[in-house]
């Protein structure tokens, strides 16, 4: 996105069909297909994005209206549809927890549900990847450190392909208190020994 509004010159909803037949057209003329694919398709869920929250907002600001530059006559060719993801609110995740977490009482299979909400939910409050969540072992909690304490992120995904970068994640949200539920709760009921070097917490 940075290098369309850098070629554009101008905020990106100001670009018109003829803006994008120049750019794709041209500027990107000779590039693989799968850039010139890959940009449509953010440019595209930038504008849907801001068509859906914003139109009002943009059209007093501006006067004009969201115009989606990108149709069918100029569209880069390619198997894959722009996808507009646009995260839950917050009262739709609490929503989310409340109705999993009173499942939790009538479920066939405790221990693993209650492991599954358990994941979902530090995900949701401290910003875990999956792959980060399903790596952590159990002396990766460092309860002394900070106010709530702390996760180890061993395994942290690495900015532009730099490889895994470890980081320190405060459980805050509330975290604390699913973690220690969880351990206090949960965890012994997996058979694993909490003495044993590269315990699992969520395995």
């Amino acid at each position: 996105m940075d290098q369309v509004r850098a070629w554009f010159g101008r905020p990106l909803w100001d670009m018109e069909p003829a803006d994008a037949d120049a750019y794709f057209g041209k500027v990107l003329r000779q590039s693989p297909s799968g850039t010139r694919l890959a940009r449509s398709q953010h440019l595209t869920t930038y504008l849907m994005f801001l068509e859906l929250r914003h139109t009002v907002e943009l059209h007093r600001l501006t006067g004009r209206a969201v115009e989606r530059p990108i149709d069918e006559m100029n569209r880069p060719c390619g198997a894959k549809d722009a996808q507009l993801r646009i995260p839950p609110t917050e009262p739709e995740v609490g929503t989310l927890f409340t109705g999993w977490g009173g499942e939790l009482a009538t479920c066939r299979k405790f221990a693993p549900t209650a492991r599954n909400y358990t994941a979902s939910k530090l995900m949701s409050l401290v910003g875990l990847r999956v792959s980060e969540a399903c790596k952590l072992d159990l002396a990766d909690i460092k309860w002394g450190l900070g106010r709530f304490g702390k996760l180890h992120v061993r395994h942290g995904k690495g900015a532009r392909g730099s490889g895994p970068r470890e980081r320190m994640v405060p459980l805050i949200n509330g975290a604390d208190r699913t973690l220690r539920w969880f351990i206090e709760d949960v965890w012994g009921q997996f058979d694993e020994d909490h003495t044993r070097p590269g315990a699992p917490l969520l395995g």
